[in-house]
């Protein structure tokens, strides 16, 4: 999982909609000027609107939600119990239980992680080609994106005072490397940017080491991702940051960094907690601490991958699309079995039990396993561009990248409308007790459209367990349990299914 409000992907994001805003006295004006010939025309248009949308699945308007057809909508959810209970039952108690676990375990025991630009990745993604043509999908086929490709290299920091000691640490993504012979230097410590600032005259020179204690992943990662910058513009020459984790027994935690156009780049890698905070206390005793860091990190040429796609076409309207989603690639540590395979696997299981089952939903469900996901949504972002000019036609975008454990429930950004439609589905899924609608559906490779006003919904369980895991060398199999990715699967194929066969598409503001 990138973090979900990466600069860069904010720019991509911006950048791709090429909108531009009014001046505010312009803009109101215009406003005044159209306000009242437009409420006669909406007054007359939105029932006819609705009645062409009742037999083109096109979404449903505000009013008609909430005066007439709320209800109906309800009474067509819940006719959908039996299905979803089949759903369940194939997935955690009939053949297909453990499937999505054992299908996960023999992908990532052959190839191992597979971090954007590897020969790894792009094996895995020939693999799954093949998995999912062998699995009867339909669509089957991979779309060519351009993505970064960066290696870490050997590496290694040993404090050489007050006493030796050689410390665990990841270098970060897109870091450069340091000269052959690295970089010894006297270390600052700080606790924050705030710290860092007020200290900026001591830190020429240093590497800046930062303990800042781990609030939530969305506040705590920023440190991660501009660590380097902004040390480098007080002086440093190099930055350590206390892993983005939290729990730890002594493990790095890598992941994506970005240096910022006009700033020196210096090298930057993740620590372990332990080591932070032994430096923090060392520090304050007054205690010189002086690193040696060396990191063999380069940056290639962009390199050749895909997105992978299948489908199960859509019966009525096929060109309307459900989009379920997990990322492919990893970081270079542990397995990536969390981070994401378990979301790839649970949405082709989504899949695979729809179709054994014999069902066809009205609308096209469209798996995409997307590659590097980890370098701020590049593949995503490109199948954005290639097929933004259909954004009408998706009704929603799903994206599990947060684990799949034990399921609390689904995260959702769209209407309060379709947010009430959500909720109904929801409670098909009363018989594995996971039923709760919580908001804030981002997820990285599905932000894109939402922007652009799709409903989208990302998957949550244990947040304090997946960012224990998160990035490092224990993401592997043994985080994972497969009664647990059952759940996750059924889940997700109940969700998607009936939001891909309701009569119409989920409302948008």
């Amino acid at each position: 999982m990138a973090p979900v409000w990466s600069p860069a992907a904010v720019e991509r994001g911006v950048a791709a909609t090429q909108g531009r805003l009014l001046p505010a006295d312009d803009y109101f004006r215009r406003k005044t000027n159209w306000r009242k010939s437009m409420e006669f025309l909406l007054f007359t248009f939105v029932g006819v609107v609705h009645l062409l949308s009742l037999s083109s699945g096109k979404p449903i308007y505000k009013n008609d939600i909430s005066r007439r057809t709320f209800q109906e909508i309800k009474e067509e959810i819940a006719s959908y119990r039996d299905v979803a209970k089949a759903i369940i039952d194939l997935a955690v108690y009939g053949k297909a239980q453990n499937r999505s676990y054992e299908r996960l375990a023999l992908l990532v025991d052959t190839v191992g992680p597979r971090p954007s630009g590897s020969r790894s990745l792009e094996k895995a993604i020939q693999i799954m080609y093949q998995n999912l043509r062998e699995d009867g999908l339909e669509n089957v086929h991979l779309e060519p994106v351009k993505i970064p490709h960066w290696e870490r290299g050997e590496e290694s920091a040993v404090m050489l005072e007050p006493r030796i000691h050689r410390m665990a640490i990841l270098g970060l993504g897109s870091s450069i490397g340091t000269p052959p012979e690295g970089i010894t230097a006297e270390v600052l410590v700080v606790t924050s940017f705030e710290e860092l600032q007020r200290r900026a005259p001591e830190a020429r020179g240093k590497i800046v080491v930062y303990n800042q204690p781990y609030v939530n992943y969305s506040t705590t990662v920023q440190y991660r991702v501009q660590g380097a910058v902004e040390a480098a513009k007080v002086g440093a020459l190099a930055s350590l940051i206390r892993s983005v984790a939290s729990f730890s027994i002594y493990s790095p935690h890598t992941g994506i960094q970005e240096y910022q156009d006009g700033v020196p780049k210096i090298p930057t890698a993740c620590i372990t907690v332990e080591d932070a905070e032994m430096m923090s206390r060392m520090a304050s005793r007054g205690n010189r601490i002086v690193i040696q860091l060396k990191m063999g990190a380069k940056n290639y040429p962009d390199a050749d991958s895909f997105n992978t796609v299948a489908e199960i076409i859509g019966s009525k309207y096929p060109e309307q699309v459900v989009l379920v989603s997990g990322h492919l690639d990893s970081w270079d540590v542990g397995q990536g079995a969390m981070d994401d395979g378990g979301g790839a696997f649970i949405s082709w299981e989504a899949l695979s039990l729809i179709k054994d089952l014999g069902l066809r939903p009205k609308r096209t469900l469209r798996l995409v396993l997307w590659t590097a996901e980890e370098q701020g949504g590049v593949g995503a972002f490109q199948y954005y561009l290639l097929h933004q000019a259909n954004v009408s036609n998706y009704s929603l975008v799903m994206e599990s990248d947060l684990g799949t454990f034990l399921p609390s429930g689904l995260q959702f950004t769209g209407s309060d409308e379709a947010r009430a439609i959500v909720e109904e589905v929801m409670r098909l899924l009363q018989p594995v007790n996971v039923t709760r609608v919580f908001r804030a559906g981002e997820g990285t490779d599905i932000n894109f459209w939402i922007q652009a006003g799709v409903p989208g919904a990302s998957l949550l369980d244990d947040l304090y367990r997946y960012f224990s895991f998160h990035h490092s060398d224990g993401d592997t199999m043994t985080a994972l349990d497969p009664k647990q990715m059952n759940v996750a699967a059924a889940v997700w194929a109940v969700v998607s299914y009936v939001i891909a066969d309701m009569e119409e598409m989920l409302p948008r503001s």
